[in-house]
């Protein structure tokens, strides 16, 4: 784990302007040619799953609205960051309502492990984004009969609706 003081700055030409630029020196240390997933601590609270992303002159982890807004961050005044390299499987933890069903359901992990890493990741946030534990296991189920029913193809829309069926139970 490395400790420094960073700035919150800021890009001028899209909406997902707000990061924390990482030297090349840390950067360095924390990725190779696959891997680019790390821990953040942002004043010691954390750690948060985030990508090491590349600008034109330096690497960098975007910040949202909700890590500015929580932890008070501005472009005026330094704050104190940790780094780790992220060595889960997913890039967040795998939540136990998924990983139960992935277990069981031998079809919908089959159709789970044929995904990219990034969609793998994404159905993994998902669920573990929701903080009560019944609505994580209608998530995960939703996933893993959206799976099943379009053979490994993700449609969006249609996972939204099942999601929001399942959600009704």
């Amino acid at each position: 784990m490395i400790e420094f003081q960073a700035n919150l700055d800021a890009f001028e030409f899209n909406h997902w302007q707000y990061h924390i630029p990482v030297s090349d020196d840390i950067s360095s240390q924390m990725m190779d040619e696959k891997h680019r997933r790390v821990l953040v601590w942002i004043k010691d609270e954390g750690p948060f799953h985030m990508a090491l992303m590349k600008a034109k002159d330096y690497w960098y982890v975007l910040v949202n609205q909700e890590l500015r807004n929580r932890f008070n961050l501005n472009e005026e005044a330094s704050f104190s960051v940790k780094i780790a390299r992220d060595h889960s499987e997913y890039g967040h933890e795998m939540p136990e309502e998924l990983q139960v069903l992935l277990d069981q359901e031998k079809e919908g992990a089959h159709y789970f492990k044929s995904l990219t890493p990034g969609k793998q990741r994404m159905m993994v946030y998902t669920v573990t984004k929701v903080k009560n534990p019944e609505s994580r296991m209608k998530k995960a189920l939703a996933i893993i009969h959206h799976l099943k029913l379009t053979k490994g193809k993700l449609d969006y829309k249609q996972l939204n609706e099942l999601i929001k069926h399942y959600n009704k139970l």
